[in-house]
């Protein structure tokens, strides 16, 4: 069985999409861009993306009944790799150790010409 995530503080999907799905002990959490809950962006600037993605991840996470701790895997889509050390600085305000598995690329559009974009998978406990 798997349960839709969503909450009013985040912002919606832009398409046929849930913002995030429960399952039997997994949540997966679609990416996530540095947008209001209007769907606007809330930075030019990387870094202020990548907090505001984090924060929504935060509000879709707290929804779930769960942490910033109980994701294992994410991952990151750059529109520039020269963002890397910025983005990983925020990043880490995030995560302790052990730290989730990740990846990160480096894409040619983002939607709404976002410069980054986060998705997760958590564990329930």
């Amino acid at each position: 069985m798997k349960q839709q995530i969503s909450s009013a503080k985040a912002p919606k999907a832009l398409g046929p999409y849930s913002a995030g799905i429960a399952t039997e002990g997994l949540v997966f959490l679609s990416g996530q861009l540095g947008a209001d809950t209007k769907g606007n962006l809330v930075s030019e600037d990387v870094v202020g993306q990548a907090k505001k993605a984090f924060e929504n991840i935060g509000v879709l996470l707290e929804v779930s009944g769960l942490t910033y701790d109980d994701i294992v895997k994410t991952t990151v889509l750059l529109s520039d790799m020269n963002d890397f050390a910025k983005v990983n600085e925020e990043y880490a305000k995030y995560f302790n150790e052990p730290f989730p598995a990740r990846s990160c690329f480096e894409v040619a559009k983002l939607p709404k010409n976002a410069k980054v974009e986060i998705e997760c998978i958590a564990i329930k406990k």
